[in-house]
């Protein structure tokens, strides 16, 4: 069973080949889910590691529909990718109502070959996983990450079995909440990859006296903060 860990930092993808991992997918901010690390952490990432190397393609946190500027920084991040030896890409992008957009997930995956290409966790937001499977299997795409449509792929795990079953050219990867606690029963279903990122907490500092540098404000899926033309423009005249 193929075993991909997710790692945000040179430290952690250090670890996960340490550990034994297969492979590792490279991003920053688990706590949104990941989004695409600096380049020069892929640089060192590239030249430290023995495993393949897959990079998060995304622009920012939230949903899954991006505009036209953001999608063409996820084909600048890409070609960086490619420039660089990485090994595999790892994105994806849905339409308005959540189902596929395939027209921009093929342009990504053609700017990703000769890469493998993962299909990323918002497979897990799409109405019908099973149609959507196979429109990711006609793009070409190797990997589907998903947690079956659930908070945890062990909740998903019997929509996991059945994508696993119709699946033909790719390879169904069950993410979310995977620990070693439950890491068999996915081997135990026939599913050949599993995504975990097996972090623990440390380096603490004794900072309870300061102020939150956390935005609660800005953790929103459903909207995307932008920069207001307006906003800004009336603060610049009013201190110019």
């Amino acid at each position: 069973m193929l075993v991909e860990v997710c790692a945000n930092s040179l430290e952690s993808a250090l670890v996960a080949q340490e550990a034994g991992a297969d492979r590792i997918e490279l991003c920053s901010e688990l706590g949104v889910g990941g989004i695409t690390p600096s380049y020069g952490l892929i640089q060192m990432v590239r030249e430290r590691l023995d495993i393949p190397v897959h990079v998060l393609i995304r622009p920012r946190s939230g949903h899954f529909t991006y505009s036209d500027l953001e999608f063409e920084v996820m084909l600048k991040n890409i070609a960086f990718c490619v420039e660089n030896g990485v090994d595999g890409i790892v994105s994806g992008v849905l339409l308005a109502d959540c189902n596929l957009d395939e027209e921009r997930t093929e342009a990504l995956i053609g700017a990703s070959r000769p890469l493998k290409f993962t299909f990323h966790r918002a497979f897990d937001w799409v109405p019908n996983p099973k149609k959507t499977l196979q429109q990711l299997e006609a793009l070409g795409v190797d990997y589907i990450l998903t947690s079956g449509l659930e908070t945890s792929a062990e909740k998903g795990l019997d929509l996991l079995n059945e994508l696993n079953a119709i699946s033909e050219k790719n390879i169904v990867m069950a993410g979310g909440g995977i620990r070693l606690d439950n890491c068999e029963k996915f081997k135990a279903v026939g599913l050949r990859a599993i995504h975990l990122s097996g972090t623990s907490f440390g380096n603490e500092l004794p900072i309870s006296e300061k102020i939150p540098m956390n935005s609660s404000t800005h953790l929103r899926e459903d909207q995307i903060a932008v920069t207001n033309l307006e906003k800004v423009r009336q603060i610049v005249r009013s201190v110019k």
